[in-house]
């Protein structure tokens, strides 16, 4: 099946002049992309098959055929059949295709052409199985891709979840086009390593296929342009799945050639968060939940302009108000309340109230009448029109809660001990004790949990991780029940005094962690903490 996309016209153009899903892979990554996936010039390539799903301006495309040139000396083929036989390459630009033809005009001159087909690879109908598939497949959020094609796309691919960026369609196509033992090579963001919209391909590559490499270059610029884009590369081989894979992390592209790989192990499901963590303890340790503690996001109003506001007070009568607080409120290691509240259009038992007995809120709701009559959720149920997207619960503002932004740069975490309501930017823990509360408050201020986050969120612009629930369920931490009351009350201390120091010896200890020398100048002398803790 074929869909005519007019050239890629319908993405948009970014604001560098470029169109949407253009981001060139560097020489150096292609050439290290090649090597790894063992497309080399020792073999003999008269032999293997090739794709490249998106050619671009040609840079795989490029290597490619000078490694077929230098192989053919080795192995005395026609290097110019085998390029026009053996490489297949695709891009729905016919722009794009054309700069190949130029830039292996210049490069080799009088060399053959691979196959270009300028077309959308994902709709065209292949039949032929390769050896290898290589390449930097296009980067087009969800939302950018036209609904007709979502739609089509959403028919054919069982990866296509949620709000699936469009390389992970790529990954599933041209893992299905590999041949037995056949390997393949992408790079490509990191996002659907741990995010929720790569569950279903990571699932599927668990069941199925062998990883065998991952390399991430987050913080480095793999690219022919500086773009936010969280690269990695991962090597998958159509083999037997194993227990282990090959993990590497870099800062700079330089780093590819003798930084060392490490060996961990395989996830068999669609959860790879441990896949991360170098953490070997976790046999013996728990999550959040499983301590009987609750994860919760604050409230999503659907019109934040109209409920929450530093202007409310004295518009709205004052039962209807509850003093809210956002991410905002809590950055350079503070919590500063800037006065909004938010309208609660619920009572206590979370049913809506009779506005008739509101006479303000009814004349200030009223005002904004057709700007909530125009949600989605108003047109759901046209009578509660003055709803929320959420229901709130006065018995959360008035609960002991940890608040935690979703992207914070904060050393430090506080608890809001039953005054504010969170809003739906911040992520929030509920526990049945303040004192346990702020234990694990305490434990998620520590450089154990900290690493934690960082290994299995994917961290935004300036390395930020994020506190996310999906994240938060996943981290592992000591059993706060099973402390002794001394370990208790130095973790307890720790939160109220904001000391990490004492915080991350203790956490250490428990975690059958060596806590270093210099760790150990700490208010309290190692020895006694070996006494409190022992």
């Amino acid at each position: 099946m074929r869909m005519s996309l007019n050239n890629n016209k319908f993405y948009d153009i970014r604001k560098n002049g470029k169109q949407e899903g253009d981001v060139f892979t560097s020489p150096k990554i292609a050439c290290y992309i090649l090597d790894l996936i063992g497309y080399t010039p020792d073999k003999n390539l008269s032999k293997c098959n090739i794709l490249e799903p998106s050619c671009g301006d040609g840079v795989f495309v490029i290597e490619i055929i000078h490694r077929i040139l230098v192989s053919s000396r080795f192995y005395g083929f026609d290097p110019y059949s085998v390029v026009e036989r053996n490489i297949v390459c695709y891009d729905i630009d016919s722009e794009k295709i054309k700069c190949c033809h130029e830039r292996i005009d210049q490069t080799f001159p009088g060399c053959a052409y691979p196959q270009f087909h300028t077309a959308d690879f994902l709709m065209d109908e292949i039949q032929e199985k390769f050896d290898f598939i290589v390449g930097n497949p296009p980067y087009i959020r969800y939302e950018k891709i036209p609904a007709n094609v979502r739609a089509v796309y959403k028919k054919m691919f069982a990866t296509f979840y949620y709000r699936a960026d469009l390389y992970v369609l790529f990954f599933e196509k041209t893992l299905k086009l590999l041949k037995p033992g056949g390997t393949h090579g992408f790079i490509c963001a990191n996002r659907w390593l741990k995010n929720e919209y790569g569950k279903n391909l990571r699932g599927y590559i668990a069941y199925n296929y062998r990883l065998r490499y991952i390399a991430d270059l987050e913080r480095s610029n793999a690219f022919q342009e500086k773009v936010l884009a969280y690269p990695a590369i991962t090597v998958i081989s159509n083999e037997v799945p194993s227990a282990t894979y090959h993990y590497m992390e870099v800062t700079d592209i330089e780093q590819l050639e003798w930084k060392k790989w490490t060996i961990r192990n395989m996830s068999t499901t669609n959860d790879w968060s441990e896949m991360f963590c170098e953490i070997s303890n976790f046999g013996s340790l728990l999550t959040i939940e499983e301590q009987n503690f609750h994860i919760g996001i604050g409230v999503a109003t659907g019109a934040d302009s109209i409920y929450i506001s530093t202007t409310l007070k004295g518009v709205i009568e004052e039962s209807r108000l509850l003093p809210a607080i956002n991410a905002r409120n809590l950055t350079g290691d503070k919590l500063s309340w800037n006065g909004e509240y938010l309208l609660n259009p619920f009572d206590e038992n979370g049913n809506l109230v009779d506005l008739a007995c509101y006479p303000k809120t009814l004349q200030y709701l009223e005002s904004k009448k057709e700007i909530l009559s125009n949600r989605h959720i108003a047109k759901k149920t046209p009578a509660n029109w003055y709803r929320t997207i959420d229901k709130i619960r006065t018995d959360l503002q008035k609960a002991p809660k940890i608040l935690l932004p979703d992207i914070s740069g904060n050393s430090l975490l506080f608890i809001d001990e039953g005054r504010f309501y969170p809003l739906h930017n911040i992520y929030y823990i509920t526990g049945e004790d303040i004192h346990q509360l702020k234990i694990l408050c305490s434990i998620l201020m520590s450089d154990f949990v900290r690493k934690q986050i960082q290994r299995i969120s994917n961290n935004m612009n300036g390395g930020y991780a994020r506190w996310q629930s999906q994240n938060l369920r996943k981290l592992r931490i000591p059993d706060i029940k099973g402390l002794s009351h001394e370990q208790a009350a130095i973790l307890e201390e720790g939160y109220e005094k904001k000391d990490i120091k004492l915080i991350n010896d203790c956490i250490s200890y428990l975690t059958q962690k060596t806590i270093s020398a210099r760790e150990s100048q700490a208010t309290r002398k190692p020895q006694q903490l070996s006494l409190i803790f022992s």
